[in-house]
């Protein structure tokens, strides 16, 4: 390939609305209310559009404090430096260790669900190789022109949206009971299958997974290197992305709520959503919807690619590996300013953890997030103080309390993890295992190096 080293550097050729675009394509808020509002609605009934109202409040502050942060720092390794910049280089490593496993797994994570919706297509489909097969021509697309992969992301992103609007106008023009009736007098079944009232609590339970549903609009920040005035654009790309996820997730679930024809039988059935469309739209419906979210699932890959492709390139020009990887992660391809080989080792990565058994895979990547998350928080309060986000063009209103309503609910978060034998307390073991790690490599590596550091990025 044509590639030249990172004397060259990431081309600005993003506008706000292509960042958008790749943002909301690397959430795919269609794969959520298919893969995770089903286990709100398990876990609280119909009081699932409560939580995940709830959820979006809690996203709202999460989305400010990411975005004067990204605004301060617009770097291509994003959280990492961010927090490097304010709390210390030691920390920066320790979130980047945290960010670039996780990253790789959440990858192989999204891509094992292709083979569930192609499997109404092609019955008897591995689903493993098509998550690799998947995965491997992410890369390939990842490799071009970033504005031509926000146009390739924004046309899937289109269909995908086209679902979820069928979705919610299949509940909303056949109401069965009205929106009132499901925020006041929520429901749910018991242990015999009956329905019975559900109660606050469960809906408060639930939050802890509506959250994830709505989580991937800091992801923007990876691409501040390649947008348009970033310390402008940031921020109003980061809450754009918030919010229009919240609405393309709340509109269907409240839909599906309102429209279900037997309540009982929803809450009851082992997928929901595709219950839903059964009874409402038919079948075929079921069959064309679930393949337009196989192809969500394959942009959600495509988009994360690209993501963790920026994350490694810009471990490369900071110098965090010996020489020749750093040297080889910092390639940017000559013809079209794309970190290229970073790109194709987010690809293989991503690809060789599909060989992974799942369970490891959720354990590893679950909680991680929510360290990373309050390590953001605590940044942009101490960023503040110590005026090293001074430069960034957005302040969060309300300061800090936006940062503190979001450091409570990570604080809850992780203990409903806790309580949670099977996946969440060995995902906060495995997040503590990958604080431990990067930890000490900082301090027997890095610590005493001169020669690395967090590059400023063109930060413009």
């Amino acid at each position: 390939m044509n590639a030249t080293p990172d004397t060259q550097g990431l081309h600005r050729s993003l506008s706000a609305f292509d960042a958008v675009m790749i943002t909301l394509s690397a959430i795919s808020p269609a794969s959520s209310v298919f893969i995770i509002l089903p286990g709100v609605i398990a876990l609280a009934g119909s009081g699932a559009l409560l939580s995940l109202v709830l959820a979006a409040i809690i996203g709202l502050c999460m989305a400010l404090v990411y975005a004067e942060l990204s605004s301060a720092i617009p770097h291509a390794g994003a959280e990492y430096v961010m927090i490097g910049r304010v709390l210390g280089r030691a920390w920066g490593f320790i979130t980047f260790t945290m960010v670039a496993i996780s990253i790789v797994l959440i990858i192989a994570v999204i891509a094992l669900g292709i083979g569930t919706y192609l499997g109404v297509l092609f019955p008897g489909l591995n689903g493993q190789w098509a998550a690799v097969a998947a995965i491997l021509v992410a890369a390939g697309v990842g490799v071009l022109n970033i504005r031509t992969n926000a146009w390739i992301t924004g046309l899937f992103l289109a269909v995908e949206l086209i679902a979820v609007l069928l979705l919610a106008a299949f509940g909303f023009l056949e109401p069965q009971r009205s929106l009132g009736e499901v925020l006041s007098s929520p429901q749910m079944v018991d242990a015999t299958g009956a329905l019975t009232a559900a109660p606050f609590g469960a809906a408060l339970a639930a939050v802890a997974v509506a959250l994830f549903a709505l989580n991937g609009y800091g992801g923007a920040a990876y691409f501040a290197e390649e947008t348009k005035d970033p310390r402008n654009t940031m921020a109003k790309v980061i809450i754009w992305a918030l919010v229009i996820t919240a609405l393309c997730e709340i509109l269907p679930l409240a839909a599906v709520l309102i429209g279900a024809p037997d309540l009982q039988a929803l809450l009851s059935a082992p997928q929901k959503i595709e219950y839903f469309i059964d009874s409402t739209a038919g079948h075929g419906w079921t069959v064309g919807i679930s393949l337009a979210i196989a192809l969500a699932i394959f942009n959600a890959v495509i988009a994360i690619v690209l993501q963790t492709a920026r994350l490694l390139f810009a471990s490369g020009r900071d110098r965090l590996w010996a020489k020749p990887v750093s040297d080889a992660l910092g390639l940017v391809h000559g013809k079209w300013n794309t970190p290229w080989l970073a790109t194709l080792v987010a690809g293989l990565l991503g690809a060789a953890a599909c060989f992974i058994p799942f369970e490891i895979l959720l354990v590893v990547s679950g909680t991680s997030l929510v360290a990373i998350y309050a390590l953001l928080c605590i940044a942009v309060i101490v960023g503040r103080q110590t005026g090293k986000t001074k430069d960034g063009f957005f302040r969060m209103p309300l300061f800090p309390l936006p940062a503190v309503v979001a450091l409570a609910a990570l604080v809850y978060v992780a203990w409903q993890n806790f309580l949670d034998p099977v996946i969440g307390r060995p995902s906060l073991g495995a997040t503590l295992a990958m604080m431990v790690a990067g930890g000490l490599y900082y301090a027997a590596l890095l610590a005493r190096r001169t020669d690395w550091g967090l590059h400023s990025g063109a930060e413009g």
